[in-house]
């Protein structure tokens, strides 16, 4: 399974979860049932360092065919909110405004509404699972000197944007706006405050 490069919230929301004692939830977690089947797809990624989206979990446990039944996505879907409500699942935020909704369990032990204790991850595998974070951290560790190179990148196109508008407003203020001025101005601005925060997104 390919692992696209962790952000913060990820790092943060795997170490919450390894590192979590029991928590409570407010919905049960009846083998057989549904949120239990989803709880334990979740919980088979993120073990792996992978948040699932919504088609990961249904392939995972329903098959391909149920994939393509809207839904049935849709009542899955329907399942993963009520178990965020019950603080036994997490809806990360989307990198992309087109991505699915990917999800993340808040620990590996619960205590259902029924009080019972369930377990979703062994201590040997949590213990795996730490041990393929911290590799994973390792592996995303920056050197100074592409921190420095990232930092001048900022630097040059904030100033490319700061003279852009300063174009922009210059042309502003003449009696007449010239637009061969204005458009090529304002489409360099935008393209590089694109750039610069999907740096920024990444760090």
């Amino acid at each position: 399974m390919s692992q696209h490069k962790l952000t913060r919230t990820e790092i943060q929301i795997l170490q919450e979860a390894l590192n979590s004692d029991c928590k409570d939830g407010n919905i049960r977690l009846r083998e057989g049932e549904y949120q239990y089947d989803l709880a334990k797809a979740i919980a088979s990624f993120q073990l792996k360092l992978h948040f699932p989206d919504i088609k990961d979990l249904v392939k995972r446990f329903y098959g391909e065919d149920k994939v393509n039944d809207v839904q049935f996505i849709r009542k899955i879907q329907t399942i993963l909110k009520k178990m965020e409500k019950s603080n036994v699942v997490r809806i990360l935020p989307k990198s992309r405004p087109w991505e699915l909704q990917r999800y993340a369990l808040t620990s590996f032990k619960f205590r259902d509404s029924d009080k019972n204790l369930v377990t979703f991850a062994t201590e040997e595998q949590i213990k795996e699972s730490q041990n393929l974070l911290r590799s994973a951290l390792n592996q995303q560790q920056i050197s100074p000197a592409e921190i420095g190179k990232t930092r001048i990148k900022i630097y040059t196109l904030t100033l490319i944007i700061i003279a852009s508008y300063l174009v922009i407003l210059w042309d502003f203020l003449q009696s007449n706006i010239n637009p061969a001025i204005f458009i090529p101005a304002f489409s360099i601005a935008v393209a590089c405050s694109i750039i610069v925060g999907r740096i920024l997104s990444q760090k």
